[in-house]
């Protein structure tokens, strides 16, 4: 007997862009992103994305937007996590992280980062995959050294006044570059 996986994966089209930021939006910002882990809403406020971040990813060559969805009954589906993946300078670039904040820690999240690895080494062929991450975030840190991506020790300045980014609670955030071989 088989069954149904939990999940699937597919890439994201246009009509997907509202429900992106949606999720995107609740996974980082606001009082529901803190039912997860992920949570960005004590460092940050305002907007982490939008239409126009999420339609300037799906028109670029070599970037998609990866979705993970739950099949439902009558035929639809329901998001459940999505991830940014595209070729920059030579190797995948991942970003746009974000799971439902209440199905943080199910194991989705880190199906999703094995399928965009997937991607990044077996569709293009590139040798490492690579992310920003703030670097203050020690828990999300960690949860990718588990698998398998290092602190390369480059630091990026947080794009302080520009409201496309947030606006930050704090003035010591800053960008770190996490890479993994492929």
């Amino acid at each position: 007997m088989t069954t149904e996986p939990a999940f699937k994966f597919r890439s994201a089209t246009l009509a997907d862009t509202d429900a992106l930021v949606s999720l995107v939006e609740s996974a980082y910002r606001g009082d529901v992103s803190k039912q997860g882990w992920t949570t960005e809403a004590d460092m940050l406020e305002g907007r982490r994305t939008g239409a126009d971040d999420v339609e300037a990813c799906l028109s670029r060559d070599g970037s998609r937007i990866l979705l993970a969805e739950r099949p439902l009954p009558d035929g639809g589906c329901e998001l459940l996590a999505c991830a940014h993946v595209a070729i920059e300078d030579g190797a995948g670039y991942f970003g746009m992280f974000s799971v439902r904040p209440n199905l943080q820690g199910s194991g989705i999240g880190k199906a999703l980062l094995a399928e965009a690895e997937r991607v990044a080494r077996e569709e293009w062929r590139l040798p490492a995959m690579r992310m920003t991450v703030i670097d203050i975030r020690d828990e999300l840190i960690a949860f990718y050294e588990r698998r398998g991506y290092r602190r390369t020790g480059i630091k990026k300045a947080f794009p302080y006044g520009d409201e496309r980014f947030g606006i930050p609670k704090r003035d010591d955030l800053r960008f770190e570059v996490l890479e993994k071989p492929l």
